[in-house]
């Protein structure tokens, strides 16, 4: 796993981020969950999973979930998880 700033494109818009993750990785993991309604998505070759919050702790306690989406994804495909608990 690596960071848009780690790999230098922090300066990337939404769909420039998109074109060069999908180079490099085969998920794309954010919190901006209006990404599925900013870009089109059709055709991507990523899949992305949409996380509720940016906080390490939280998604920490709730790796098991994000694991879970993760096995669930195909290229193109984005899912939003929602923590429980």
């Amino acid at each position: 796993m690596r960071t848009a700033f780690e790999m230098g494109w922090s300066t990337l818009d939404n769909g420039g981020l998109l074109t060069a993750a999908e180079t490099a990785f085969d998920v794309f993991i954010t919190t901006d969950r209006h990404l599925r309604f900013q870009q089109n998505l059709a055709g991507r070759r990523l899949a992305i999973v949409v996380l509720p919050t940016t906080s390490w702790p939280s998604i920490r306690d709730h790796v098991d979930e994000v694991a879970a989406a993760l096995e669930t994804l195909a290229p193109g495909v984005c899912l939003e998880v929602v923590f429980k608990g």
